[in-house]
């Protein structure tokens, strides 16, 4: 019920911009350093949604100073410089970002400023240590300290536990490890999943700008994620079983059999063409 509300807040209260942060090669980017480093699952799902949201509000933030503090003829050339202010230090952030999911996942691993600044340092930035302080404290306060942030994960293996006391007796090793395979692709492939489904949804190959802005709620919606990544898994592990999970997953969150099943063949249309020679 917690994950459910927070969803549901998360998602009245939507940036017009969200999903612009969650590009595949960020993605990526954060996936295979979060790998170098040791770092759990999670905290690689809680890097990419803090870095989405602080950038988001950070060039909100830039654009309303933009606008309230500098002349219309000087508007130009200032919106370059704080665009090229972004794109500069946009790694350290990142970098930042990773830092940050490490000490919330739990982990023994925790990203220190040395491993940090000697990764920048082979990408040839020359930050400090105190540089380096300085990007996660504008992180937090950007994010006004707010950072535990629920990722798909914790709606994943939530579902998968009350799917198992609601008596779904499937392997759950392999179930779990199929989920996050799944959860990885669906991340890296994102923006063709969302395609493939929209036009699903309304029928049509060419969606307009405002059926493309609506369904931006859907592409951020983490429980509807959860259910397709379950239902997913679920097909591809054990098909026989998969018509009683979808069942159990609509009684659970509300989420109806036709938008499991769509979810579901997005993302299986996706993984056999990412598997043809």
């Amino acid at each position: 019920i917690r994950l459910a509300t927070e969803n549901e807040q998360y998602l009245s209260e939507l940036s017009g911009q969200a999903g612009c942060f969650k590009e595949p090669q960020i993605v990526e980017f954060i996936f295979l350093l979060a790998e170098k480093w040791h770092l759990d699952q999670s905290a690689r799902y809680q890097a990419v949604e803090l870095l989405e949201r602080f950038m988001i509000k950070q060039v909100e933030q830039i654009c309303k100073s933009s606008r309230e503090n500098v002349k219309s003829r000087e508007q130009d050339s200032s919106w370059s410089s704080l665009k090229d202010q972004i794109y500069n230090t946009f790694v350290l952030r990142l970098v930042s970002c990773i830092q940050l999911a490490s000490k919330l996942s739990l982990h023994y691993n925790i990203v220190n400023s040395d491993t940090a600044l000697k990764f920048l340092q082979s990408l040839k930035y020359s930050y400090t240590k105190q540089e380096l302080l300085e990007s996660e404290l504008a992180v937090l306060r950007t994010l006004h300290f707010q950072i535990n942030v629920s990722t798909p994960l914790a709606y994943v293996e939530l579902l998968l536990e009350v799917l198992g006391h609601n008596g779904c007796l499937l392997p759950a090793k392999p179930l779990h490890r199929m989920c996050m395979q799944l959860l990885d692709f669906s991340y890296l492939t994102r923006d063709t999943i969302y395609d493939t489904l929209l036009k699903i949804a309304i029928e049509n190959s060419t969606p307009s700008k405002l059926q493309v802005a609506k369904f931006l709620t859907v592409k951020e919606d983490f429980m509807l994620l959860a259910v397709g990544i379950i239902s997913t898994s679920v097909f591809i592990l054990n098909p026989g079983h998969w018509k009683q999970v979808v069942e159990h997953l609509n009684c659970i969150t509300g989420i109806t059999s036709q938008s499991i099943l769509e979810f579901s063949y997005a993302v299986l249309k996706h993984i056999v063409g990412s598997t043809t020679p």
